[in-house]
């Protein structure tokens, strides 16, 4: 019998702005949970977002979850897109800056791995400039530390909120909804 497979921590951000965002992002962390080599551990409760870097009359809706993989990080990033196609994600490339989606699946971060490729890099180098994923993530992990820039998400947080209220908000509205 092979010994089990090591497993890392995974922090997953999930999205919609298209169709029935809760009901999308719920099924979607199912899906993910019944990949071979992932255990889903956490998810955050949703949250109502405005859109951030586009424009769309439709709003999103968020979460952060958590998993243990035994994946590596570009089996990881491969199975999550293969479930965004599963729920009707088409991906224009051709189209410039970000689109409306039925589902956006983000992996955040793999454990303490620190990565830099053409199709991923970790820890995600967004991550600490989005309440759509700070805030969720705080609210499953705010221990989380991320070894890019030596903070936790509690501590990422909290700065953001001051960068965001010297800048008005900076359309980063967001509210806490419920499954």
């Amino acid at each position: 019998m092979a010994p089990p497979a090591q497993t890392l921590p995974a922090l997953v951000g999930l999205g919609a702005n298209l169709g029935d965002g809760k009901r999308t992002l719920l099924a979607a962390w199912e899906a993910l949970g019944r990949v071979d080599g992932l255990v889903t551990t956490a998810l955050s409760s949703p949250y109502r977002t405005a859109p951030v870097g586009m424009e769309s009359s439709h709003w999103f809706t968020n979460a952060v979850g958590a998993l243990q993989s035994s994946l590596s990080p570009e089996e990881l990033l491969r199975a999550m897109q293969v479930v965004e196609a599963d729920f009707g994600r088409r991906r224009n490339r051709e189209a410039a800056g970000y689109q409306d989606r039925t589902l956006d699946l983000d992996l955040l971060a793999c454990g303490e791995l620190r990565l830099a490729t053409a199709e991923l890099v970790l820890p995600h180098p967004r991550l600490a400039d989005r309440l759509f994923v700070l805030v969720p993530l705080v609210e499953i992990c705010p221990e989380y530390r991320d070894n890019h820039r030596g903070l936790t998400a509690a501590a990422m947080l909290l700065a953001l909120r001051q960068r965001l209220a010297g800048a008005g908000n900076g359309g980063q509205e967001i509210h806490r909804d419920c499954w």
